[in-house]
C-alpha cells in the first residue's frame, strides 16, 4: 500500500486559511483558487485547504476532530515555537507542558483545526524515570 503524503483540511475561507498557513509555514502555496489552496513542504508532504462549502461529497465535520502535528528536535524548540505562535495571535489550547511522550503544546488554526507541536523524549518520562520505571 502507498504511504499517505497529502492531508486536506476543510476550511471556511481558503484565502484566509492560505494566508494563515503561508505565514506559519514560511512559504507560498503552489496552487491557489477561490475554493482550494495547496502547499507542498520540503519533504514532499502536501497540505490542501478546500472550501467546506464546495467540497463534494459534502462534509459535516468541522475542525478539532484531528491534529496536524509538527515534530521538533529539542524541547526548547517547542517553547520557542510556542512563543512565536502566541506572538502571532494563534489561539492556544495547551501551553507547553511535559507529557509522557515528551514536551508539547496545542494551538488552533482559523477553522479550529488542532495544531500540535511536540518533541519526542525517546522513552524518558516527564518525571525523570526511564520508560522501564528506573530512575535516571
Amino acid at each position: 500500500m502507498n504511504t499517505p503524503n497529502f492531508v486536506i483540511l476543510y476550511v471556511d475561507s481558503p484565502e484566509r486559511s492560505g494566508a494563515f498557513y503561508g505565514a506559519l509555514l514560511g512559504r507560498q502555496p503552489v496552487e491557489t483558487s477561490p475554493t482550494f489552496v495547496l502547499f507542498v513542504l520540503d519533504n514532499g508532504f502536501k497540505l490542501g485547504l478546500w472550501s467546506r462549502h464546495t467540497v463534494e461529497p459534502s462534509a459535516a465535520a468541522a475542525g478539532g476532530g484531528a491534529e496536524l502535528v509538527f515534530a521538533l528536535d529539542r524541547p526548547d524548540a517547542v517553547d520557542a515555537a510556542y512563543t512565536d505562535w502566541a506572538g502571532r495571535g494563534l489561539t492556544i489550547l495547551q501551553t507547553p507542558t511535559d507529557m509522557d511522550f515528551g514536551r508539547t503544546f496545542v494551538a488552533l488554526d482559523p477553522d479550529k483545526h488542532r495544531l500540535r507541536v511536540y518533541w519526542l523524549n525517546d522513552g524518558e518520562q516527564a518525571n525523570g524515570e526511564q520508560a522501564n520505571g528506573e530512575q535516571k
